[in-house]
């Protein structure tokens, strides 16, 4: 024997497996786990962009500087022009990667961003219709009190009829 509790736990669960299906559905459109290029691009956005890496870099060019002064013109002379072309290299390579990287991520985030203004949509959707939903029960109460109350007041009507 159903109760009517249980009905409405089933309706709950119909409607929970409805969603997690459209979600689902949703998901099969995403797009693919990122590639080689895009994971390196990623690895090196992340390794270029930290601390560590200054510091490490840091340290490579003070090393660089202290061993070619102190070994009087060395292998790079004072206007260091091999480091300079050495650092242009690297930037010349690491721009573009790590833009790549970037771009990759702002387009993630544009997709979660159109999600969650559609969830939005659909969250004020709901609410809006529970609104209405509550404005009829209210409705619906006010004319089954105001149809108790006539009722009352013709009950009273009659009792002083009788009584008078």
């Amino acid at each position: 024997m159903r109760t009517r509790h249980a009905t409405g736990h089933e309706a709950q669960h119909t409607h929970i497996r409805r969603t997690i299906a459209l979600a689902k559905r949703r998901r099969g459109n995403a797009p693919a786990p990122p590639g080689f290029g895009e994971r390196l691009a990623d690895a090196v956005a992340a390794t270029v962009g930290s601390w560590r890496f200054i510091a490490i870099q840091s340290t490579l060019l003070a090393g660089w500087i202290a061993t070619n002064v102190l070994l009087g013109g060395g292998w790079d002379p004072y206007p260091f022009i091999l480091l300079n072309l050495l650092l242009s290299f690297q930037a010349a390579y690491t721009a573009p990667v790590i833009m790549m990287s970037q771009n990759r991520q702002a387009d993630t985030d544009r997709d979660r961003a159109l999600a969650d203004y559609q969830v939005n949509l659909r969250a004020e959707a709901e609410i809006a219709l529970l609104h209405e939903k509550i404005d009829l029960l209210r409705e619906q109460q006010v004319t089954e009190l105001t149809r108790m109350l006539r009722d009352t007041l013709a009950r009273l009507e009659r009792l002083e009829e009788r009584r008078a």
